[in-house]
């Protein structure tokens, strides 16, 4: 069963019930009491018909006595102890109950009873007769009209019960359409997602702030995080296709050159091995750089802990000295200190270090410092520097500022990617500023 028609079913059945529950129990507590009142009065009414009859017993004949008590719809008797039938007068509209037995009680007694279909109110009373013996005094009277009453309120309260399900059935339905809508527009959205491959959101309204348009926020916010990843997937794949195309054309534009003429020309033999050696070098680098930004991108284990920043720029300094022979100079005044993952620092400063020795001739200065509030390393190059339009691209990942350049030099156009990644998992704020034919200051700023 659909959710919609669970929910109108649902609904209406609880409703209707709670509809019948209250309607019956107003008609048995009112019945109730409209039967204990006819049963008060009758008790009332005898008590002083009893009075009277015991003070005038004597001086007016029984039934004449009796005859001026007689209730319109009803009938009054004496009966006395060890009599199965005393003495009565009826009313016309009662002569049925002439013929029904009368039994003698000692004390009150008062009772609704059924007889012939017909329902009465009998009360029965104690007195002194003439004799000096106590009989009962005894009324019986129809509650016909009391039984109409009721009748009608059966009536109306079943009409009530039938008009208020009219409302009930209406408002389940509009209640089950205005839950079910967004989700029946969610399903409608998922499946069209499903069929044609695009990303589509559902529609809301910006007014309501219920949990429907909640979760239907969610889902939108759900698509747009798929599709922003879906895209960066396809970016990704794209960049790293063509990056890794050019490589291979040039590797095997030399290959075809060695098996046509590799024996027959030796320098071209030499140039071709060279070539292919560098990239295939390249390749792997690229490899390896892409595949490190896929694995950060799911986990990064950090490990924090207080270090002496100056130490640490003077170990690479000298690692850079014995690789590649060129010189850092560090300028640092007091032990700054700060708390960061040591390792993924120093694979941080490896980048800057490495473009900074890839893109400047002249020496890598190293400044070393403390701001009120948080300590920095400052990286400077004397290159060609990065216009001011190019900046803000240079972190986006495969962007060159000067491609055949970059190419020549090994770039990848990856490293600036990777260090930002590095940065945000270590807390470490880059700022960047550069001067074309002035060279490129990098400031990492320790949170």
């Amino acid at each position: 069963m659909r959710l919609r028609k669970k929910i109108n079913l649902y609904t209406a059945v609880l409703f209707i019930f709670l509809l019948l529950l209250m309607n019956v129990s107003i008609y048995f507590v009112f019945s109730n009491l409209m039967m204990v009142n006819e049963l008060n009065r009758a008790k009332a009414e005898t008590e002083k018909i009893a009075f009277d009859v015991s003070k005038n017993v004597n001086n007016i004949s029984p039934n004449d006595l009796l005859r001026a008590y007689l209730p319109i719809d009803g009938m009054i008797g004496i009966v006395k102890e060890g009599q199965r039938k005393g003495t009565a007068v009826t009313s016309n509209s009662e002569k049925q109950l002439s013929f029904r037995s009368s039994d003698f009680y000692p004390g009150e007694k008062s009772a609704i009873i059924t007889y012939h279909q017909k329902k009465y109110v009998f009360v029965s009373y104690p007195i002194v007769w003439g004799d000096g013996s106590v009989v009962n005094l005894q009324i019986t009277k129809s509650i016909t009209a009391t039984e109409e009453m009721l009748a009608v309120l059966r009536i109306v309260l079943i009409a009530v019960t039938v008009i208020a399900m009219i409302p009930v059935l209406i408002s389940s339905t509009i209640l089950s359409n205005f839950i079910a809508r967004p989700i029946r527009s969610m399903i409608d959205t998922m499946k069209e997602i499903q069929t044609s491959g695009q990303f589509k959101r559902l529609s809301l309204e910006e007014k309501s702030k219920d949990e429907l348009v909640e979760m239907g926020k969610t889902f939108n916010h759900m698509i747009d995080l798929l599709q922003a990843n879906f895209e960066k997937q396809e970016q990704f794949v794209s960049n790293a296709s063509h990056e890794l195309k050019t490589p291979l054309t040039v590797i095997e534009s030399y290959a075809s050159l060695l098996k046509r003429k590799g024996l027959e020309r030796p320098d071209l033999f030499d140039e071709s091995i060279e070539a292919i050696h560098s990239e295939a070098i390249r390749m792997r680098e690229l490899t390896e750089q892409m595949l490190l930004l896929a694995k950060h991108q799911e986990k990064w284990n950090i490990e924090k802990e207080n270090v002496n920043l100056t130490d640490i720029i003077a170990e690479l300094s000298k690692v850079y000295k014995n690789a590649y022979n060129r010189t850092v100079e560090i300028y640092s005044g007091d032990a700054i200190e700060t708390v960061t993952d040591v390792q993924k620092l120093k694979q941080l400063m490896f980048i800057f270090l490495d473009n900074a020795r890839k893109y400047s001739d002249e020496h890598i200065s190293v400044y070393i410092g403390q701001t009120s509030n948080e300590a920095f390393i400052r990286i400077e190059d004397r290159g060609d520097g990065i216009p001011k339009t190019e900046l803000p691209k240079v972190f986006d990942r495969f962007y060159r500022v000067d491609k055949a350049r970059t190419r020549k030099q090994g770039g990848s156009g990856l490293g600036l990617s990777m260090a930002k990644e590095i940065a945000d998992a270590i807390d470490v704020r880059i700022e960047m500023d550069s001067l074309e034919g002035r060279g490129t200051n990098v400031t990492l700023l320790f949170n």
